[in-house]
């Protein structure tokens, strides 16, 4: 109890002070660093209440849902097919490198999990419920989460932006501070009823899609309940961490980094088939195919004026990512 009084409080302003220099994943970086420093330190790892790493969980659940609240699914239909062979593709990619990867010491769900492109908020909580190691999974999804969103304006920079949509702003309403926490209450033990997998995400998840199919107003979850979900993301992730840890880290860290480059040139071929097939721009295509960094995709491309392409593309592919997670232990017994 004693550390979480110099924990709490370092996690929010390291969180604050990152998210103040745009450092992507900011409250979750400043919370696994705080809570990293101090297991370090101390010699002992930093234990997160289960019960309250559910509930983070579930409140990450309703986020990653909130792109297909606004989105008619007539608007989906064209991109359907590309959305799944890109997804198919990125995932493909992850796997033959997880693969190799458990050849280097780590489990196969690990390697796995620490490459899949796309939902680096969501895959601790999902390494944790299927037994990968939690702490190198997020060490790699957000070292390729900040080397995607830092190159992603440099590259979109040097393109032509269509400028043919104007996005609509969201207004918060008070009541969210009720709605978002009864979204999570509700949505897990619906989703094990449903034996979804990873029903503590995937609950509140199909909760918030079908509460927002039948409201007349945006779900917009207040920011407050949204930090302290990643906050408590980035205390698990960090307070986990030992020097031996690290140490099997750094021994990956070029296979990782190799992997991480990769991957983002073949996302970048295959955004530019994409905008072939679809007829838009490779500024669209290249945003819709990004191996992660969804959150800047969609600034960009609501900056840019992209059409329906980016945000369309990004959903099935998230949507594909998250239940092949889901079941990956399930398909690598199988195999």
């Amino acid at each position: 109890m004693q550390r979480w009084i110099v924990v709490a409080p370092a996690s929010v302003l390291l969180g604050w002070i990152l998210s103040v220099l745009h450092v992507p994943a900011a409250w979750i970086l400043g919370a696994l660093i705080a809570a990293g420093t101090c297991a370090l330190t101390t010699g002992e790892e930093l234990r997160v209440s289960e019960r309250v790493f559910t509930l983070a969980r579930g409140a990450i659940g309703v986020m990653a849902a909130l792109p297909l609240v606004g989105i008619p699914a007539r608007d989906l239909l064209p991109f359907i097919v590309p959305g799944l062979l890109a997804a198919a593709f990125v995932i493909g990619m992850a796997f033959v490198g997880g693969i190799l990867l458990a050849d280097r010491g780590v489990s196969r769900e690990t390697g796995v999990l620490s490459l899949l492109a796309g939902g680096a908020s969501v895959m601790p909580a999902i390494a944790k419920e299927v037994g990968a190691d939690v702490r190198y999974v997020a060490l790699t999804q957000y070292l390729r989460l900040l080397v995607v969103s830092m190159t992603l304006p440099l590259v979109a920079g040097l393109l032509d932006a269509p400028q043919t949509h104007v996005p609509s702003a969201l207004e918060p309403y008070w009541w969210m501070w009720l709605l978002v926490p009864a979204l999570v209450l509700v949505g897990q033990p619906v989703g094990k009823l449903l034996r979804l997998p990873n029903a503590s995400v995937f609950g509140p998840m199909l909760a918030t899609v079908a509460c927002g199919a039948v409201v007349p107003f945006e779900i917009v979850p207040p920011e407050p309940l949204m930090i302290a979900a990643f906050q408590c993301l980035g205390w698990i992730c960090g307070g986990g961490l030992s020097v031996p840890a690290l140490r099997h880290f750094s021994k990956l860290l070029p296979a990782t980094l190799a992997y991480i480059a990769l991957l983002m040139g073949a996302c970048a071929t295959s955004g530019w088939a994409v905008a072939k097939w679809l007829g838009i721009s490779f500024y669209e295509g290249y945003l819709a195919t990004t191996p992660g960094a969804l959150e800047t995709a969609l600034a960009l491309s609501a900056e840019g004026g992209a059409g329906p392409a980016v945000v369309s593309l990004q959903i099935i592919r998230l949507i594909c990512i998250l239940i092949f997670a889901g079941y990956l232990p399930k398909i690598l017994r199988k195999l």
